[in-house]
């Protein structure tokens, strides 16, 4: 085999750990890969771990144990996150957001691939302890953050729909009060296949005032006997104060809008700011 430069085994190892977040990555793996001894890949190691480090790129971290090795996590600083919460907040302050309802229009901010990934590093960061099987989301906004932090966990996106389909085979449908000012009942299904009794759930969405949707997603994993590990949302509104589902995550805050310059009033969760 021909040998491999430093430099060669660097790259590949930087994008081979970066293309597989969360994954765990065994020494003898890529000394197979490279033609290389322990000793030399666990330098390699070292040196990318370092320049991650000094440029917060994220972490790499060894995993001791017999099935260990070593595994990339994107978990940003908080000088970080407090800088990309607060571009966002920023350029969601922009004016002609306001939508009927008290609702914030963050569809194409949440929808580019860049900040989806950076909001996906940022929740994914709070839950890997909880160690998560899956992702769940509702239909169709909160798609691109949860593919993104389901992404970053390694684990599969569950979308849940407003009705089932006929090419998921079977489905468990529950009723939900939906609607931030005005209640209204609405309906959420989720195929049989899609979950399995005892497995852990990380519910994420892009936006909550009321907490409606949240909630039908918890009761939906009750009716599945599965775990909700935790709840996170991109932004959720100052009020109502009182939600109808607890412990949620959020990176933004909706204070409100200026009624005269059309702006919504935003900014980063108290504990990031």
């Amino acid at each position: 085999m021909e040998k491999i430069k430093r430099n060669e085994r660097l790259g590949a190892m930087t994008r081979i750990l970066t293309d597989t977040p969360n994954r765990i990555h065994t020494l003898g793996e890529f000394c197979e890969l490279f033609g290389a001894a322990k000793s030399t890949i666990s330098e390699d190691i070292d040196l990318v771990s370092a320049s991650f480090e000094r440029f917060d790129l994220g972490r790499i971290e060894t995993v001791a144990g017999a099935a260990g090795g070593v595994r990339f996590r994107a978990i940003p600083s908080q000088e970080k996150i407090r800088r990309v919460l607060n571009d966002i907040a920023s350029r969601l302050s922009e004016p002609g957001r306001m939508l009927p309802g008290g609702f914030l229009y963050n569809s194409d901010i949440s929808a580019e691939s860049d900040v989806a990934r950076q909001i996906g590093e940022i929740l994914a960061s709070q839950y890997y302890e909880k160690k998560p099987h899956f992702v769940l989301t509702m239909e169709t906004k909160g798609i691109p953050i949860a593919l993104m932090t389901a992404r970053m966990l390694d684990v599969p996106l569950v979308i849940a729909r407003r009705d089932s389909r006929a090419y998921e085979g079977s489905a468990v449908k529950i009723n939900y009060i939906a609607g931030g000012g005005s209640e209204r009942i609405e309906t959420m299904a989720l195929t049989r296949r899609a979950v399995s009794p005892g497995q852990r759930a990380l519910i994420i969405d892009d936006f909550m005032k009321g907490g409606g949707t949240l909630q039908g997603m918890v009761d939906l994993m009750k009716e599945f006997l599965a775990e909700v590990v935790g709840v996170g949302v991109m932004i959720a509104t100052a009020k109502p104060r009182d939600k109808r589902v607890s412990g949620v995550r959020s990176l933004l805050v909706l204070e409100g809008f200026d009624d005269e310059t059309g702006r919504a009033i935003v900014h980063p969760a108290p504990e990031y700011m």
